[in-house]
């Protein structure tokens, strides 16, 4: 990978992203050295400008960064790391250094659609995920109007377990019938947001 350390006067930006939720976590400087650490061990390093020293992130709260992608920008003088955070980015304890507290989990459905689009293309053996699509759209329609009654069911009671789990297997199915017939979750927000612009 070429990296234009010289530009920057031996240290290039880094942006650091978690690879889930894909939220922005924090930015900080890499030199030569920091970057050739970084990808010998997995775990992000930088170079500190305050201190004039090589630092690796968690070294003394034990939060690293697991490393799974670096990417360079079109100028190659700007890094983006996708990261696996192992706790709090942020010094003061949140969740990244820019203010946010918790994590959003919109990720997460991101990489479930990945993972039943895989179960589609491979249908792997002992899988749910295959025999649903091994049986069809009929089989796949069908428990997703059995989870949508349930989950109204649950709906009418007090008990909270129930009722997300039931929420949870509704999505679960639901995906798995978009996928069935080619689609995603972004297809649906694509037409959520333009009814959202019309009003």
């Amino acid at each position: 990978m070429h990296i234009d350390f010289k530009k920057g006067g031996g240290l290039v930006p880094v942006v650091v992203q978690d690879l889930i939720s894909q939220q922005v976590l924090m930015l900080a400087y890499m030199n030569r050295e920091a970057y050739e650490i970084t990808v010998k061990t997995g775990r992000a390093t930088f170079f500190s400008r305050s201190r004039n020293e090589i630092w690796q992130k968690g070294d003394t709260s034990g939060n690293w960064l697991k490393v799974v992608d670096i990417v360079t920008d079109c100028d190659a003088d700007t890094l983006l790391l996708r990261v696996e955070p192992q706790g709090p980015v942020c010094h003061k304890g949140t969740y990244s250094c820019f203010g946010e507290e918790e994590k959003l989990h919109a990720g997460f459905i991101r990489k479930l659609e990945k993972l039943i689009d895989r179960r589609k293309e491979e249908l792997p053996e002992n899988s749910y995920t295959t025999e649903l699509f091994r049986a069809g759209i009929n089989r796949i329609a069908q428990k997703v109007g059995e989870e949508a009654v349930e989950l109204i069911i649950e709906a009418k009671d007090d008990n909270s377990d129930r009722f997300l789990n039931e929420g949870a297997d509704l999505l679960y199915h639901l995906m798995v019938m978009l996928s069935y017939k080619g689609f995603s979750i972004s297809d649906i927000i694509t037409v959520l947001e333009k009814r959202h612009s019309v009003k």
